[in-house]
């Protein structure tokens, strides 16, 4: 069967890059099925922007989040299949086709991910992602100058959720799905998107990895996360807790995951903290690792933080 792919960008007070965007989306070599762009309460002329673009859906709503803006664009989507951007990163020309083939050929696959770019605000190139992530590097071993390859060994799996290389604008996820998993969580300013993609790797046996670029995620220089370091982190801690939470009733290597994403997340909190001058406040935020995943590297953490 041939997949639709519904691609929804979110967008708040986007105006700047928008249509780039857009176009990105639009000059696709396999064509999306439809572009939903959903304004999450903009105060600049994200909306007229979309409006402008034949044959985008646009949707408005009060500024509510991106995880709201997402989960609105799927809930409106009409293709079988979902893709995200956010409004500030682009799409490879690729990007759809290299997914939608391999989905019309293997429909054991149950969702599909892959390789991008990092790049800064003037356009130059930073990195790639699979090749500055444990995970990602794992897999490239694996498929051994492949273009594709499977996630689908519990290490593997493990890997992925402990540190993953693949971001939003990589995932393509049958909308059946998405709808099942109740989407992105709401109430979370950060590392909303590990939280669904963890969901989603939980109900998933087979993942396919493209070993390409499929796109770019531009780094900004004045982010939420460089601006104000401890509270990003803060709430990174707070949204992983919740998936701690939920992980109990996970697979074994995805709660694995969790366990190590969680005590990365306490560690750099540890870091933002010391770094902030805050040394009592760094090691404390540290110390729960200790009873939750006792290991060498936890009391590293935390003499770590004592040092300073």
């Amino acid at each position: 069967m041939t997949p639709r792919l519904s691609v929804v960008i979110p967008a708040f007070n986007s105006a700047a890059t928008l249509a780039r965007a857009i176009e990105s989306v639009r000059a696709q070599s396999w064509p999306a099925h439809e572009i939903i762009v959903v304004d999450d309460g903009s105060t600049d002329a994200t909306a007229e922007i979309a409006a402008g673009f034949d044959g985008v859906r646009l949707i408005r709503q009060k500024n509510s989040g991106v995880s709201v803006a997402r989960n609105a664009g799927a809930a409106a989507a009409s293709g079988d299949w979902l893709a995200f951007l956010d409004a500030d990163d682009w799409y490879a020309p690729d990007r759809i086709k290299l997914h939608a083939e391999w989905i019309a050929e293997d429909a054991a696959l149950d969702f599909l991910t892959g390789d991008y770019e990092y790049r800064d605000e003037a356009g130059a190139l930073l990195g790639t992602s699979m090749a500055q992530h444990e995970s990602g590097r794992m897999m490239l071993n694996k498929a051994a100058g492949a273009a594709r390859v499977v996630i689908e060994t519990p290490v593997e799996v493990a890997a992925f959720v402990a540190d993953h290389f693949g971001d939003t604008h990589t995932l393509s996820v049958p909308r059946a799905r998405f709808i099942e998993l109740g989407g992105y969580p709401t109430g979370y300013k950060v590392c909303e998107d590990v939280h669904f993609l963890t969901r989603l790797v939980a109900k998933s046996r087979r993942i396919g990895v493209v070993c390409q670029s499929l796109g770019v995620y531009v780094i900004h220089g004045g982010s939420a996360t460089r601006r104000d370091p401890v509270a990003a982190q803060r709430e990174n801690v707070r949204t992983l807790t919740d998936l701690s939470r939920l992980a109990e009733n996970f697979p074994s290597p995805v709660r694995r995951g969790v366990a190590a994403r969680m005590q990365s997340a306490r560690y750099n909190l540890g870091c933002a903290l010391s770094k902030s001058g805050q040394r009592i406040a760094a090691v404390k935020a540290v110390l729960p690792t200790i009873s939750a995943r006792p290991n060498w590297r936890a009391l590293r953490d935390i003499l770590s933080m004592i040092r300073g």
